[in-house]
């Protein structure tokens, strides 16, 4: 009676619940490989934020890259703001609020700048750059973290009437006449203070997200192939028996 399992349409059926099933097993894994460079990254991340700040050029001198290995270590640097150059990174938002990031290069002795996201204040969302807090006159001492270029591309980090969608040191080196080095810094902390007090950058997430439930979703839905059609495959057998049974009485 299984016969029927060899024709046509019963093989394209199996077929496919195997490609389902086997699709769904590799979305399974690589939502598992997710959680595990999650669960790497926050360890980097809580390394990071439990060693001391060090100097910008001890931790990334002139030429380094921003990367996964050295993005999230705790800085100092110190410099002169170029306000002039102050440029924000519209269409953020904090608790659903509407809002933009402060960017401003901080120029340092050597005479490359490092760009350095001072915080984020309440805005409209809107394609004209809003009035900006000063930054602190003179010399500054800012401490926060580094973090890697955005890698948008294209007009995301391009600047356009003093803002731009992503920070991304390469793109904001055509807005300056002086070299920036590659990431910027998340401040946390400036002295001396500014007039304006911006909201700082909060931590990053450190949970372990969805990853491990998705997972557990994907090899739910390819189990749930493979029994489907075990289950019709029995209920056509089933029918078939019933029918030849009849047709024997």
């Amino acid at each position: 009676m299984q016969r029927f399992l060899l024709n046509p349409r019963w093989l394209g059926l199996l077929a496919f619940v195997l490609v389902f099933g086997a699709v769904c097993f590799q979305l399974g894994m690589w939502q598992f490989h997710r959680l595990e460079n999650r669960l790497d990254r926050n360890d980097v991340i809580s390394a990071h934020f439990r060693a001391e700040p060090v100097p910008l050029d001890v931790a990334a001198p002139v030429g380094t890259t921003i990367d996964s290995t050295n993005e999230w270590t705790r800085v100092i640097l110190r410099g002169t703001y170029d306000s002039a150059s102050a440029v924000s990174v519209k269409f953020t938002t904090r608790d659903a609020a509407p809002g933009v990031d402060v960017v401003v290069p901080l120029r340092l002795d050597d005479g490359t700048a490092v760009l350095v996201n001072r915080g984020w204040m309440e805005a409209a969302n809107s394609n004209a750059r809003p009035d900006l807090p000063s930054a602190p006159r003179g010399d500054v001492t800012v401490e926060g973290w580094l973090r890697q270029d955005n890698k948008a591309g294209g007009d995301a980090v391009r600047v356009f009437d003093g803002q731009v969608r992503a920070i991304d040191s390469t793109g904001l080196a055509e807005f300056v006449s002086y070299d920036l080095r590659d990431g910027y810094v998340n401040a946390q902390a400036e002295s001396p203070a500014a007039a304006e007090a911006l909201a700082v950058e909060p931590k990053p997430e450190l949970g372990q997200g969805v990853h491990f439930f998705y997972a557990l979703q994907w090899w739910f839905f390819g189990l749930l192939g493979v029994t489907g059609y075990l289950w019709f495959a029995r209920s056509e057998a089933r029918d078939r028996r019933r029918a030849a049974q009849l047709t024997a009485a």
